[in-house]
């Protein structure tokens, strides 16, 4: 067992150093730092559950406002 490890020892060396060389593993803080980024990237695109509410309360308001609008147009 200890023979077939020493045989194998310098090319797995090689491999791990080549890996960690080229940023093959993430480390916690680019997970972080990229966890941040997309949480940023997601408040500038979407919207929340209330300011969806809200924005849906509105519209319904414009929505009866627009009728009453129409109604008075067509009866006048």
């Amino acid at each position: 067992m200890e023979n077939e490890f020493m045989t194998y020892a310098p090319y797995i060396v090689i491999v791990v150093a080549y890996l960690i060389q080229n940023n093959i593993f993430v480390k916690p803080e680019q997970l972080e730092k990229k966890h941040r980024e997309i949480l940023e990237d997601m408040e500038k695109r979407f919207t929340s559950k209330s300011d969806f509410a809200n924005m849906k309360e509105d519209v319904e308001e414009m929505k009866e406002t627009i009728n009453k609008i129409y109604n008075k147009l067509f009866e006048g």
